[in-house]
């Protein structure tokens, strides 16, 4: 994301397409958000096991 909102907002105004809905908006800030907060707890180290992320992705019908 960029260095603050101001430049996210425009940045994600230019790559939308133009019939882009609000709801498009929200969902590419929070994606966005995750991505970042993913980022930073890489940082940190922290990190999911195999088994947890086997674990999230069945809950949800996935194989991992």
């Amino acid at each position: 994301m960029a260095a603050n909102l101001r430049e996210t907002l425009h940045t994600l105004a230019e790559q939308l397409p133009e019939d882009a809905s609000i709801e498009d908006v929200i969902e590419r800030l929070r994606f966005l958000r995750a991505v970042e907060e993913g980022k930073r707890a890489a940082d940190r180290g922290e990190f999911a096991s195999d088994e947890e992320v086997r674990r999230v992705f069945a809950k949800y019908g996935l194989e991992a």
